[in-house]
């Protein structure tokens, strides 16, 4: 699991936390430092309440372990109210017992992905957009008479001689 994270994408999620919150956290990508900067919950349940206000009522300052991990929890809900996919998030104890820190990169990624539609800066590849075409009755049934090139030629064969579940004849 760890070979498949990416320093790049880690600091690139870091360096767009900060953009964002405007906190000076250290933006290294390596794992040690990524998951010092996250591990509480802190940092990000901030970031996702600067994205849209109040998103998370309440952020625990406290360094217990079920406070920290009360504060994934209600980032990781407010993610997913923020519209990022169930599959693009994290369990809380890929982050709190630093199991995966890839799924984590993952979500932020998503995250910066999403902000745009809060109007903040956003991060990563840009979203596709909705394309819908709507087609006359006439065109849809003119569609339906033309064989598609992905169903193949038989080249004017036919199944005559086909004698499958057939005795043989002799």
């Amino acid at each position: 699991v760890n070979a498949k994270y990416s320093e790049e994408l880690a600091r690139e999620s870091l360096e767009w936390i900060v953009t964002i919150t405007g906190d000076d956290i250290s933006t290294a990508g390596d794992m040690d430092n990524f998951y010092e900067v996250l591990k509480d919950g802190q940092l990000l349940c901030k970031l996702v309440n600067t994205i849209k206000p109040s998103v998370v009522k309440k952020v625990n300052n406290s360094k217990m372990a079920f406070k920290c991990m009360e504060n994934i929890n209600a980032f990781l809900d407010a993610a997913k109210e923020l519209g990022v996919p169930a599959q693009e998030t994290f369990q809380t104890v890929d982050l709190w017992e630093r199991q995966n820190l890839n799924s984590v990169v993952i979500c932020l990624q998503s995250l910066g992905r999403k902000a745009g539609n809060y109007g903040k800066p956003t991060i990563g590849p840009k979203e596709a957009e909705k394309n819908e075409r709507i087609f006359s009755e006439e065109k849809l049934k003119a569609g339906q008479t033309i064989i598609g090139l992905q169903m193949g030629s038989n080249k004017g064969a036919n199944q005559s001689g086909i004698n499958f579940g057939n005795t043989r004849h002799m």
